[in-house]
């Protein structure tokens, strides 16, 4: 089992505070956990700071997190501009980098990105082949429906070969099994409940099975809301507030684990239990602290 932790990305009142984010890494680093995460937000009211940009922040003030997003909304995005965005990060962090992609929805606005949402699986499809082929292939020439490139290259490539890792989100079952054909891993959302992810890696372990491929080179991760605090009533208060601030006004607590230590070890364990290999433990407010209290009252039970 493995614990990671979000890199704060909002910024409320207009201050990012860079001194204090460059010691909650530190800490972050010292305490043992496994990796650091950003989520993608471009368009919003919410004050959220850039994945990349705050990406590679991390990776100068750490030495050993691992580094990553989920998800990039492939779609809207120019892969090779991607490509060689994050083949940048992995060489500046020393092969540290994690990428998470998915399809994103249909609710977008992909007009201010310049793209429909008509095919969106397809471009999808394609966006990744574009990547995985500037990262690994000395000269690229690809014929695509959406991107065409003819002798094309980027250098320095990533560190990490044959690539850095990449997870897939989503939820349908296509998309599950498009994660076991093309991707590295499955990163469960914050969004779904423990239930709900139980039942994706069910249909993932299935697909494995049908790929042939072999399940320990597929990893399982999940992103889990989490609120420590010995007072229960209040923990879940202050979640509802945070996740309305990500998700609307929909009531959105009962996705997460909160609580005491004992109730927040519980918790942990039955998302452990539904497969999860690495839990992405995404406190949303009082990050230093949560993390601390996590460290010291909750990981120690659940390692």
């Amino acid at each position: 089992m493995r614990f990671a932790i979000p890199i704060p990305q909002y910024v409320p009142d207009g201050e990012p505070d860079p001194a204090g984010r460059r010691d909650y890494l530190a800490r972050a680093e010292a305490l043992g956990f496994d990796s650091a995460w950003t989520m993608e937000q471009v368009l919003g009211t919410a004050p959220v700071l850039s994945a990349i940009e705050t990406m590679t922040f991390a990776a100068a003030c750490t030495e050993r997190l691992r580094l990553g997003c989920v998800v990039f909304v492939l779609p809207l995005h120019n892969p090779v501009h991607l490509a060689k965005a994050l083949s940048t990060l992995d060489q500046l962090s020393g092969g540290r980098l994690e990428v998470g992609v998915g399809t994103g929805g249909r609710h977008r606005m992909f007009s201010a990105f310049g793209v429909t949402p008509d095919h969106l699986v397809g471009r999808f499809n394609e966006a990744l082949r574009v990547m995985k082929a500037l990262w690994t292939e000395p000269e690229v020439t690809f014929a695509g429906r959406f991107w065409q490139l003819d002798g094309a290259s980027i250098a320095p490539r990533p560190v990490q070969e044959p690539h850095p890792p990449i997870w897939f989100g989503g939820s349908h079952p296509d998309a599950l099994r498009r994660a076991v054909r093309h991707g590295d891993g499955f990163f469960g959302a914050g969004s779904q409940t423990t239930a709900q992810f139980a039942e994706q890696v069910r249909v993932v372990r299935v697909a494995l099975d049908e790929e042939g491929r072999d399940p320990a080179s597929f990893r399982l991760a999940k992103r889990v809301y989490l609120a420590l605090d010995d007072d229960a009533d209040r923990a879940r208060e202050r979640m509802r507030d945070a996740l309305r601030q990500v998700y609307g006004a929909q009531d959105m607590t009962p996705v997460a684990v909160l609580g005491s230590p004992e109730a927040c070890v519980q918790g942990l364990r039955e998302v452990a239990d539904a497969g999860a290999e690495l839990l992405l433990l995404n406190t949303l407010f009082d990050e230093a602290e949560q993390m601390e209290r996590l460290a010291a009252e909750v990981i120690p039970q659940l390692a």
